[in-house]
């Protein structure tokens, strides 16, 4: 698998990652075994789990697993924090406090004495923003994390956090930014992309297929074993659901077959290869599903065929974003 400098950073990473969301609930210990080792065999590296996780089992399975199945020294281990996983006001949030019992309690869970990547999960406006970054600082001082990322801040928190930590010799550079972006979800090209590229940060891209819609099997309908057929993440599915994403999905599944491959390898493929993007975060119910990820790791999409996805899914832009021809 290719690996890729994370941003403008020592730091580098393959560019799938795997994403554990699931782990510790639809994704049991023997089945996220198989993925990690079918992972790290294809040469992943990137391992990106939250304290949020299924309520910290996702890390807890990971640190069983980074004990029993792959070495630690083979793994890079990204985790969050910010959400809540306490009673109270100081259950969730970007404190000191929060931030600094929450990594404590990772590390706990899983089994490690560090992680390569602490990423703030999300924006907190009753936190001042210097006290959230000198957390960060904080913790990679004190040895517990190598580097810091962002998890869906818009464009302007991104610049307004990268530029705090340029600010001032000795604070902790902001590596990443992790976004949802997929052919379904392009709206972080407005500001967050261009943000992030133009102050060398490296964008992680979670759910690139779409929250699963652009694999095609959800056209005629949820199967019945699948995700999107259960209450809990039936909404998280039609989130994204419109007229105009099944003019997308047709075109990917177009594309699929022209190319003789799958609708998931497309839309993976193209996510992986945009511009500014590090790597796409993929992650599976089953071992199986995580091969079909693991397989599109050899497909390149012609330059007409992204022309022609581009076209169909471009986001609506208007000013000050859009950049006029002069």
């Amino acid at each position: 698998m290719e690996q890729r400098a994370l941003g403008r950073s020592g730091l580098v990473v393959s560019r799938l990652a795997l994403g554990t969301m699931t782990w510790g609930r639809d994704t049991d210990e023997d089945d996220a075994a198989v993925q990690l080792t079918a992972f790290v065999d294809a040469g992943g590296t990137l391992v990106d789990t939250a304290d949020v996780y299924c309520d910290g089992d996702s890390e807890r399975t990971l640190g069983r697993l980074l004990a029993d199945v792959v070495p630690r020294s083979d793994v890079l281990v990204a985790t969050k924090a910010v959400g809540r996983t306490g009673h109270g006001p100081m259950g969730r949030g970007a404190s000191r406090g929060h931030l600094l019992a929450a990594l404590d309690a990772s590390l706990e869970r899983l089994g490690t004495d560090h992680v390569d990547l602490w990423q703030l999960h999300s924006w907190d406006d009753a936190t001042p923003l210097e006290e959230t970054l000198a957390a960060c600082d904080a913790a990679v001082s004190s040895g517990r994390v190598r580097y810091v990322g962002l998890s869906n801040y818009t464009g302007w928190q991104t610049a307004q956090a990268v530029t705090w930590q340029r600010a001032w010799p000795g604070r902790v550079p902001v590596t990443s930014t992790q976004v949802e972006y997929s052919l379904l979800q392009r709206g972080v090209e407005r500001e967050v992309v261009p943000a992030a590229e133009a102050l060398g940060v490296g964008v992680l891209a979670w759910s690139p297929l779409g929250r699963g819609l652009l694999t095609g099997k959800y056209r005629q309908g949820p199967p019945e074993d699948s995700r999107g057929a259960s209450p809990q993440w039936q909404a998280f599915l039609d989130g994204l659901r419109s007229a105009t994403a099944d003019r997308i999905v047709e075109s990917v599944v177009t594309a699929a077959d022209g190319l003789g491959t799958t609708p998931l390898a497309v839309a993976l493929a193209w996510v992986r290869d945009r511009p500014g993007v590090t790597a796409a975060v993929v992650g599976a119910r089953t071992a199986a599903q995580l091969q079909t990820s693991l397989d599109a790791e050899v497909v390149r999409l012609p330059a007409a065929i992204r022309t022609a996805l581009e076209d169909v899914s471009a986001p609506c832009s208007g000013y000050p974003e859009r950049r006029y021809d002069r």
